[in-house]
């Protein structure tokens, strides 16, 4: 049981970590992060209820955001085995200037022993 419990921390901390990652990957258009980290299946649904595939999401990652100063907050990680579900909010700037915040919810699957992001859903209010 005890190596459950370590097991499940170091793939929590993993996962903090590359939720990091994404969010620092978003604000700076790092394609190349993304291409090592998302799944081949990987989909997205945006904000305007368009669903993407891995490719047009790398498409979208490469051209600079417009919101600015992107921030994320109370991250809450629920391990279901070799499944990670990551929900937060965002705080970020809009091209206007104005505040702007959202939530998000990246799907984690870990396969072949590495956790790779295998769906997102982005809101923005």
């Amino acid at each position: 049981m005890a190596n459950t419990a370590v097991t499940h921390a170091s793939d929590v901390d993993t996962l903090q970590e590359l939720n990091k990652n994404y969010i620092r990957s978003v604000r700076d258009s790092d394609v190349r992060w993304f291409d090592e980290n998302l799944s081949e299946d990987f989909v997205n649904s945006n904000p305007d209820c368009s669903l993407v595939d891995r490719a047009g999401f790398l498409a979208q990652i490469a051209k600079p955001s417009v919101a600015k100063n992107i921030q994320c907050e109370d991250v809450q990680i629920r391990m279901l085995g070799e499944v990670a579900i990551i929900h937060a909010r965002t705080t970020y700037t809009k091209a206007d200037g104005q505040p702007g915040a959202g939530r998000y919810t990246d799907v984690w699957a870990k396969r072949k022993g590495r956790w790779l992001c295998v769906a997102a859903n982005i809101t923005r209010g």
